[in-house]
C-alpha cells in the first residue's frame, strides 16, 4: 500500500464530510457551474487512480464524484422546479375564504 493513497483518501472523507450539509439542507442553493465541474473532476481523478492502482483513493474521489452530481441534481437551480414549487405555494395561498371558528 502506497502512503500517497491514504493521504488522497483522506482528502476524500474529508470533502465528503464537508459536503453532508450542504446536501442535507434543502434551502441550499449550488450553482450548477460549481457542481458539475467539480463533479466531473471527482469521477475523472477517481478513474485515473484506478487506473493507477491506488484503489483506495479512487473509491474516494468516486465517491466525492457521486456526493457533487446528487448536489447538483438536489441543490442547484432549476428553472422548471422552481415553477412548480412557485405553483404549489400560489394555490396554498388561494385556497378561498374559511369560516372562523
Amino acid at each position: 500500500m502506497m502512503w500517497q493513497d491514504i493521504v488522497f483518501l483522506g482528502g476524500s472523507v474529508f470533502s465528503l464530510v464537508v459536503l453532508v450539509p450542504t446536501l442535507k439542507d434543502r434551502m441550499a442553493n449550488v450553482p450548477l457551474g460549481t457542481s458539475i465541474p467539480s463533479a466531473s473532476l471527482g469521477i475523472v481523478y477517481g478513474v485515473t487512480f484506478f487506473t493507477m492502482g491506488m484503489t483506495m483513493s479512487a473509491v474516494g474521489s468516486l465517491t466525492t464524484g457521486v456526493m457533487w452530481s446528487l448536489i447538483a441534481a438536489l441543490r442547484s437551480p432549476h428553472p422548471y422546479r422552481d415553477q412548480l414549487s412557485a405553483q404549489v405555494r400560489e394555490s396554498a395561498t388561494h385556497r378561498g375564504p374559511q369560516n372562523a371558528d
